[in-house]
């Protein structure tokens, strides 16, 4: 595997950031993405509120110091949630999962959450090599998709002594 590690985002990562959520076969799989990917203000705008917040951790995945995605811990209706995107250049060699692994090693708080869309296979399954288990499914609008599509609620619980 190559080396991967997570790192503080900055503003020199801002359009690639920008040009990996607009990649019409990742917005696709992750589905629940901004309503317009093209629309630089508007996610400029986001990313500003996101490096804002105190309760938000925004890094970035690097893959042999080469940019490779965003990872991501927050807080949503008192839930801790974390969140991956990897580039589509990086996809199907670990980076993803490797990249969840060392997000989650930082997050101390638990239990940890994540949201996926049933059909994200790949998602899903890095979810479930970090430890994480499907706890509930819903139904909602997907503008990623224009229309609506199935989400899964993941979790990641604190192991319990001894087992």
């Amino acid at each position: 595997m190559n080396h991967i590690e997570l790192r503080p985002l900055d503003d020199d990562d801002l359009d690639a950031i920008f040009e990996m959520m607009r990649d019409r076969e990742a917005i696709a799989m992750a589905a629940f993405t901004a309503e317009d990917p093209d629309d630089r203000a508007a996610f400029d705008a986001w990313i500003a509120r996101q490096r804002a917040a105190e309760d938000v951790l925004s890094l970035v995945v690097t893959e042999n110091g080469g940019f490779a995605g965003t990872a991501a811990a927050f807080t949503v209706d008192g839930d801790r949630e974390v969140s991956f995107w990897i580039a589509r250049h990086a996809w199907g060699r670990g980076v993803a999962t490797e990249a969840l692994r060392l997000l989650i090693s930082r997050e101390a708080t638990r239990p940890l959450f994540a949201r996926v869309a049933a059909h994200n296979t790949g998602s899903r399954a890095v979810l479930e090599r970090n430890g994480f288990t499907e706890v509930s499914r819903n139904v909602d609008f997907a503008p990623g998709l224009g229309r609506e599509t199935e989400e899964i609620v993941y979790t990641l619980v604190p192991a319990l002594d001894g087992i």
